[in-house]
């Protein structure tokens, strides 16, 4: 198999989904890839770039998709997409923080959360204040996700609700509050 972008990335993320992040290391990606690692190189400028990429692959499915007008309201559709992102991190130990990294490296390849910023300014948030509630929403998913998570890896009988479905239905409607 050639070493490629797409393999070196396809690799970590199989790696961070049976491993988690502590074992996501370049030294462990070359070690899979049976590679030097200084070969990665070649195809990530340093592990925050590998990071970005996982976060990438992880998040930019079609399946992650909101089409707008398919719902009857803009919160509506918030509602789906923040949902739909939940959903998809919570199996992949250590999603939140993956996404994180991406988030505060400010990669603009991550096309569930640039949707959610669209979905808000088009529904009537400025510019500023769609992208303020872009993070507080990718905050409560991402916190909610890691808090369920720690749960599971904790062995800790819990509800079966976390309150995730609760705070973001507030969150939402205090967004599209008319103050």
């Amino acid at each position: 198999m050639a070493l490629t972008q797409l393999t070196v990335v396809d690799t970590a993320v199989d790696i961070l989904q049976q491993f988690g992040l502590a074992d996501l290391s370049m030294r462990r990606l070359a070690k899979e890839l049976e590679v030097q690692v200084g070969a990665l190189y070649w195809h990530v400028k340093n592990k925050q770039e590998l990071l970005a990429a996982v976060a990438a692959k992880l998040l930019n499915t079609e399946q992650l998709r909101v089409i707008p007008e398919n719902f009857a309201t803009p919160a509506d559709a918030v509602l789906q997409l923040c949902r739909k992102l939940y959903l998809a991190l919570l199996p992949i130990q250590d999603s939140p923080e993956v996404i994180e990294v991406a988030s505060a490296l400010q990669v603009e390849q991550l096309n569930p959360v640039l949707q959610l910023r669209d979905l808000l300014h088009s529904a009537g948030l400025s510019t500023e204040d769609a992208r303020f509630g872009q993070q507080l929403l990718l905050n409560h998913i991402l916190g909610s996700v890691a808090y369920r998570q720690n749960l599971v890896q904790l062995d800790v009988d819990a509800p079966q609700s976390d309150g995730f479905d609760w705070g973001l239905q507030r969150a939402v409607s205090g967004l599209f509050s008319r103050d």
